[in-house]
């Protein structure tokens, strides 16, 4: 595969470092003789709090990532190492790790984020250091849009992707009266406002966006104002714990006896955590182990990635290990290609490059504001899985392509400016 590790590539040095990658945070940390041959990328991840489950998962991805590029020997030459930090779901904090990652630590290249303020944090500082930053989880529209730079770009699909390839079926299938919850923060916003989008263009009505504190584990206080609203659909909005702890509760309160739930997406880290029975409604889907788009037919890179993960840990890849697994394979292929870890020279190589990765189907990180263009699932949960595998818990009923449902080139210009150094 052309801009890629090979399938073969990578199953090779998927075999070598299994013991490794089972350990957990961080991955490699060489002795100091050895510190100037080594080519470091820091991670910065929220490896405690609430969505710690999803930052494992996305540094998972990333340290298979590792092992292949080192088993075909390493990049520039250099063997390659993955420096996490653990940024603490906090935005000040993330500024703080990403300084020591590039100061001390002397790392070439940033990755990482799932909290969309802190992917914004973190990209600030990253620019302000002239270091390329490739978002792996971060969706927030305003680090393509408004807060844009020429240095950052995002693996995850930006919120606006992920709202317009799921506000059409909630319209179609669950009703056009809508009842929002939301984190209050810079995801949240975002979503919402994509939400409201799809809702003029379907007919449809937002009855009520009210805004959750993020972290948040009791939410009795809010059933009952949805219950007396009685919309058609609760959208949830929220991610990680708080998306557990809402489903839970509302099962509990009846809530969803009669009334329809959907929302951005269906992370497979929060659905397993649910009981059965809470596995319900309509949701998005960034990546599916089990949709043939990405299974293909044959071996593919995403069948074998599928694979070797699922023999590694137990459990099945999930969309946040492949959105660890392509931000940190992008990063280093575009060093590679530029030939150096001059910022200038690797964004320039990243920008635009087709490529084909764990889904059939080239993708690009956009000219214009750096999202990544690739495709979206929506699908309907199914509580206990399949006869042959606990874990395929959603089917899938739609693909919606990244043209279909990224916001139109004219927009994109008018609001990210890359602003370019010379």
């Amino acid at each position: 595969m052309p801009n890629s590790i090979s399938r073969e590539t990578f199953i090779k040095g998927a075999a070598v470092g299994a013991a490794v990658a089972s350990a957990g945070f961080p991955a490699i940390i060489p002795s100091r003789g050895e510190a100037a041959e080594v080519l470091k990328i820091g991670n910065s991840e929220e490896i405690t709090g609430v969505y710690s489950a999803l930052a494992q998962s996305q540094t998972r991805g990333m340290e298979m990532v590792v092992e292949a590029w080192n088993k075909k020997g390493g990049v520039l030459g250099r063997k390659v190492e993955l420096v996490t930090e653990d940024n603490q779901n906090n935005p000040g904090v993330a500024v703080e790790k990403a300084r020591k990652l590039i100061n001390e630590d002397k790392v070439v290249g940033l990755v990482g984020t799932v909290n969309s303020a802190v992917t914004l944090s973190t990209a600030n500082a990253a620019n302000s250091l002239n270091i390329p930053f490739v978002d792996a989880g971060g969706h927030t529209d305003d680090a393509v849009g408004k807060q844009c730079h020429w240095n950052s770009f995002m693996t995850c699909h930006q919120t606006w992707m992920v709202t317009h390839a799921t506000g059409f079926t909630f319209a179609k299938e669950l009703g056009k009266r809508w009842y929002m919850v939301t984190p209050d923060y810079a995801f949240g916003h975002s979503l919402a406002a994509g939400y409201e989008d799809v809702a003029k263009k379907t007919g449809s009505t937002v009855v009520k966006n009210v805004l959750t504190p993020l972290g948040t584990s009791d939410f009795s206080a809010y059933i009952p104002q949805i219950v007396a609203a009685k919309p058609d659909v609760v959208i949830v909005n929220l991610a990680g714990a708080d998306f557990i702890n809402f489903m839970k509760q509302g099962s509990q309160f009846g809530l969803f006896k009669h009334i329809n739930v959907g929302g951005w997406a269906a992370e497979l880290e929060a659905i397993w955590a649910l009981p059965p029975d809470v596995r319900i409604g309509y949701w998005g889907s960034e990546w599916y182990y089990k949709d043939s788009v990405v299974l293909g037919k044959g071996k593919t890179l995403g069948s074998e990635f599928s694979a070797e993960y699922r023999k590694r840990y137990g459990t099945p890849a999930t969309a946040r290990s492949c959105f660890g697994y392509v931000a940190l394979d992008r990063m280093l292929w575009a060093i590679g290609e530029a030939k150096s870890t001059d910022a200038l020279k690797v964004c320039h190589a990243l920008q635009g490059a087709e490529f084909h990765s764990l889904w059939e189907g080239e993708a690009y990180y956009r000219d214009s504001n750096h999202a990544l263009m690739w495709p979206m699932w929506v699908g309907k949960l199914r509580p206990n899985g399949t006869p042959e595998d606990k874990y395929d818990v959603i089917d899938i009923v739609d693909m919606e392509p990244a043209a279909r449902i990224a916001p139109d080139a004219a927009s994109v210009k008018q609001i990210c400016k890359l602003d370019w150094p010379s």
